[in-house]
């Protein structure tokens, strides 16, 4: 089967940073969006698909017509729901809640919110709905670890090990089959 390019790129910079922001629909900064498009301006796909929440639809739409290329919207591709967290500076948070979901995010999910299990099985419909073209998708931090825990085989230790900043661009080879595999080819932060 032949491979094909998928590149992951984290949304900009939002307009509240330094807080855990999963289902809060918070705007991106102009600065946030030219930094995306800025990553994705010499890409060769065949379309851009977008998580639904403005951060990251923003950035795409404006890529898509930088680009030429149709953009679609999935809300599969959204950031892990955090809850009662969400919104709040870890500061805020529980050390000792907050560690038990760093260490584990499946069996210390925040309070009313998602289990790691529930992302990896969202964005793994994604993934396995995506056509065999290159394709660039606009997310999240949390969308592209488990993109990476369900494409590579990272465990979440090792996933925590990838910096991701706003803006960061991670590609991979993927070959069609299932479940779909990949080879990462480059991260630009």
């Amino acid at each position: 089967m032949t491979p094909f390019v998928l590149h992951l790129l984290r949304h900009g910079a939002p307009e509240q940073t330094g807080l855990l922001i999963g289902r809060s629909d918070v705007a991106p900064t102009p600065e946030g969006i030219l930094a995306c498009r800025d990553q994705a301006s010499d890409l060769d796909v065949a379309g851009v698909v977008s998580s639904d929440l403005a951060r990251a639809r923003l950035a795409a739409r404006a890529i898509g017509d930088d680009l030429g290329v149709p953009v679609v919207v999935d809300p599969r591709w959204r950031e892990l729901d955090f809850g009662a967290w969400d919104g709040l500076a870890t500061s805020a948070i529980d050390p000792a809640a907050l560690s038990r979901f760093w260490d584990d995010p499946d069996a210390a999910p925040p309070p009313g919110g998602e289990r790691w299990s529930a992302l990896l099985a969202r964005v793994g419909a994604a993934i396995a709905a995506l056509p065999p073209r290159a394709t660039l998708v606009v997310t999240h931090g949390g969308a592209m670890r488990a993109a990476l825990a369900l494409l590579c085989g990272f465990g979440t230790r090792q996933l925590w090990a990838f910096d991701l900043p706003y803006a960061a661009m991670l590609s991979l080879k993927i070959w069609p089959g299932t479940p779909r595999t990949a080879q990462i080819l480059a991260l630009r932060a």
